[in-house]
């Protein structure tokens, strides 16, 4: 979950304007602490945002620096928790994203040998496992190749000596990248750490380190060198900034318009192949699973019932729970969904079902992630960075690309009109939104109901309210509703009911709770509080969405809440 990153420069940069500026494009990927460390030794660390350790050290230059934002695991929240981590001498700096799941034997041992930790992290054994065996005599290639092998667990880790001028990475399951410029190498967690500086990148694979230099070497576990190829990847150049929002997520949201535009434009020009590629692999499948978690879930639970739609048996399951339910073998199609590319419950299943002979597609929003370069073939969903925890315009591609899947397939459906419907569906609703949100500020408990295609959005709002309002939030079926969850239903507790096309039974849903005292919000393309553009049911769900992200966006703004990073959340989720 953690971001890292590190720069080796032939000219000096500015630990401000180069090293902590590309670190805080990471930030959403941990905002706990942050740290950093030079080439000469310097190193600092401190709770909290980015932005409060660049407004707290003085400007200097080096030649090599790591850094650090911290999502924490091991630890708490914590000055001494944060990274970097370094030996008692200070020679050697060490970042980390990942877990060592072996890290206490480890710890033991270097006890025992004399060394002392500070901090409560899994992390701090690195350095220190470094040390012991410089002190035994090896050199750090050999301690590489000896951390490989015995070390259990996922890691992305950036290592260097004082003053030696060179950074060590090794990679196993967390993601790493090396950004080629013209006058420095960038490794860090993701592309976009250095998409402002070159389009060229070398992608670690598992069990894979590098010592980086002047130049670059890339090893195995095994210490056999390997030729890399570099790849030109197309991403934001820019760095993405608020304009005249006042958080990243209100303006995410209003850029789906154009995000959506881009993706349809996109899959019927640079993405017409790869689309027909996934119709056809799933014609020829007996079994379609998908695998996702989170937003990406319920995008999939869309995915499944257009295709039983279409008469095709599909599936889909929450990644972490994917053992426990579902089997593959070589005549499955497994539909893999990711924003990021890099969520490990998903990468870590798909690792075990290549194995199987299955057929891998996946759906991702970063190019040339993990989960893209296990596939057979991938789809892009093209909504650009996000820069919010919360996922909205990434969610609202996906299920663009879902309707694009089934239109390939028979679904009857307009594409073109979805972009400005979702345009008007924001103008319409979002005024209406905002004075709802004042009077739902202090509610505690929240219920959306939905039915059929409207019930993976009632989840998804749900989730939105949780964790930006940080309101208890249920996404329920209609149906389901009386089996006894309708026990909670008392006077004025809320209900968003998703009423598409007039649906009766989400009428009679709606008027049951209605008779037990609650406060209903009806989100409708025909008649209700709030209404969105007259479309299909397949539709309705993406305009719908819009009013559970405007919501839950004014519910937490009236509250004062940390919008863009909400508590104990990262963007991306790299971490089992």
């Amino acid at each position: 979950m953690c971001g890292i990153i590190g720069i080796v420069s032939k000219k000096s940069f500015s630990v401000k304007n180069d090293l902590l500026k590309g670190l805080k494009k990471l930030e959403y990927r941990g905002y706990d602490s942050c740290g950093f460390a030079t080439k000469e030794g310097a190193v600092e660390k401190s709770v909290g945002e980015i932005q409060l350790l660049i407004d707290s050290v003085k400007d200097s230059t080096t030649t090599l620096g790591i850094g650090h934002s911290r999502w924490a695991t091991h630890g708490g929240v914590t000055k001494a928790n944060a990274h970097p981590h370094f030996n008692k001498d200070k020679t050697l700096f060490a970042v980390h994203n990942g877990i060592i799941e072996n890290y206490q034997e480890l710890k033991q041992m270097l006890e025992k040998n004399g060394y002392g930790f500070m901090s409560e992290t899994d992390s701090e054994v690195i350095p220190h496992y470094f040390d012991y065996y410089i002190k035994k005599g090896l050199g750090i290639k050999d301690i590489m190749i000896k951390f490989m092998a015995e070390v259990k667990g996922t890691f992305a880790i950036l290592l260097f000596r004082k003053e030696d001028g060179r950074v060590y990475a090794m990679k196993r399951d967390s993601p790493l990248v090396l950004g080629v410029c013209d006058d420095c190498f960038v490794l860090a967690s993701d592309i976009y750490a250095f998409s402002d500086k070159t389009n060229k990148a070398l992608f670690f694979d598992d069990n894979e380190f590098a010592i980086i230099s002047s130049d670059y070497h890339f090893y195995n576990g095994n210490g056999k060198e390997i030729k890399k190829k570099i790849q030109n990847f197309e991403w934001s150049r820019e760095e993405e900034t608020k304009k005249n929002f006042e958080h990243f997520m209100l303006k995410e949201v209003h850029e789906q318009p154009a995000a959506s535009r881009r993706l349809i434009e996109s899959l019927k020009l640079m993405q017409k192949d790869a689309l027909k590629s996934f119709a056809e692999a799933i014609k020829k499948s007996k079994r379609i699973f998908f695998l996702a978690c989170g937003t990406s879930y319920h995008a999939s639970l869309i995915g499944v019932y257009l295709l039983r739609k279409l008469g095709i048996e599909a599936h889909t399951v929450i990644a972490s729970e994917f053992e426990n339910f579902l089997a593959v073998d070589k005549d499955t199609l497994v539909v893999a969904i990711s924003q990021s590319g890099e969520t490990m419950d998903v990468v870590s299943v798909l690792k075990d079902i290549k194995k199987t002979g299955a057929k891998i597609i996946s759906i991702v929003n970063v190019p040339y992630s993990t989960i893209q370069r296990l596939s057979d073939f991938s789809i892009e969903v093209l909504a650009g960075q996000e820069i919010c925890v919360a996922a909205t315009k990434s969610f609202t591609n996906q299920i663009v690309v879902m309707l694009a899947i089934a239109k390939e397939l028979g679904f009857l459906i307009n594409l073109d009109e979805i972009p400005g419907k979702i345009k008007k569906a924001l103008e319409d609703n979002e005024e209406k939104v905002r004075k709802l949100a004042l009077g739902l500020k202090d509610k505690k408990d929240i219920f959306v109901l939905g039915r059929g295609i409207s019930y993976p959005i009632a989840r998804e709002i749900a989730l939105k309210l949780k964790e930006i309002s940080y309101v208890h939030a249920e996404g329920m079926m209609g149906g389901e509703l009386k089996h006894g969850t309708i026990a909670l239903i008392e006077k004025g507790t809320p209900v968003i009911s998703l009423i598409p096309n007039h649906n009766e039974d989400m009428i009679s849903n709606t008027k049951e709770v209605e008779a037990r005292g609650a406060r209903t919000i009806i989100v409708s393309d025909t008649n209700g509080d709030l209404i969105v553009p007259k479309s299909h049911d397949a539709e309705f769900s993406i305009y719908a969405c819009m009013i559970g992200h405007l919501l839950s966006y004014y519910i937490a703004k009236e509250n004062k809440l940390p919008i863009d990073k909400p508590r104990n959340l990262a963007k991306s989720v790299t971490v089992k």
